[in-house]
């Protein structure tokens, strides 16, 4: 026959499945609870992580910026570098050139004679005695604008000079300059003679301007740094 169960009982269970079924879901939450808190702090540990990344890559940036500005220790700047020959040869020909002397002496003879009258006429330039044959350098830097016979000098050279001025050196015994010949001061251009009308062996040398005027070689000289009354009879 079939089993009657009393009503009471059937409460009964009914109040226990609800019990278990209450109990599941506060267990369930809890799982849920728990596993939000996980992401959540594996979520702040990844943005820290974000954040420390991002302040390691700017430290490094501001390493590398500093790096670029001292790319060089006091010793590396120190070492020697290699220079092209062209560059080297270049600087020690500007070095020999601002070292050369831009005036100089014709000759190392002896002042015998200044500009001014003499025998009833203009002396219009310095004589310096020296023997047949010494080598009379270019007083300047210039360009040689004549070379041969000249009246009353026998042979000369005239040479426009740095400034514009025209030298003359008379009484030459050899010319060793061409016309059109650039020429620096020192350069050899003749030697000492005794030829036109010469009391004896010497050069003569004459500044003119541009004009054509004769002026006073001493004073010039003077102002380049050149003292020919040094040597005087």
């Amino acid at each position: 026959m079939p089993v009657t169960v009393p009503l009471s009982s059937r409460r009964g269970a009914t109040r226990t499945r609800r019990h278990r079924a209450a109990t599941r879901a506060v267990a369930v939450s809890a799982v849920v609870s728990a596993s939000l808190g996980v992401l959540a702090a594996a979520d702040q540990h990844s943005t820290s992580g974000h954040m420390t990344t991002g302040k390691l890559a700017s430290a490094e940036a501001d390493v590398a910026t500093q790096a670029m500005f001292t790319a060089f220790t006091p010793r590396e700047a120190q070492m020697p570098q290699t220079v092209p020959d062209n560059v080297v040869w270049e600087q020690h020909r500007l070095a020999v050139e601002a070292a050369r002397p831009k005036t100089v002496r014709p000759i190392a003879g002896i002042l015998t004679s200044t500009f001014g009258v003499r025998w009833g006429a203009l002396h219009a330039g310095l004589d310096l005695a020296d023997p047949i044959g010494t080598p009379i350098a270019a007083v300047t830097d210039g360009v040689v604008i004549e070379a041969g016979p000249a009246s009353g000098f026998g042979m000369w050279v005239r040479v426009q000079q740095d400034d514009g001025t025209i030298g003359i050196y008379g009484h030459v015994n050899d010319i060793l300059a061409t016309v059109g010949q650039q020429v620096r001061a020192g350069d050899i251009i003749a030697t000492v003679g005794n030829r036109g009308f010469s009391t004896g062996p010497h050069l003569h040398y004459e500044i003119h301007l541009p004009s054509g005027e004769p002026i006073d070689p001493l004073p010039w000289l003077a102002t380049r740094g050149i003292d020919v009354q040094g040597n005087t009879p």
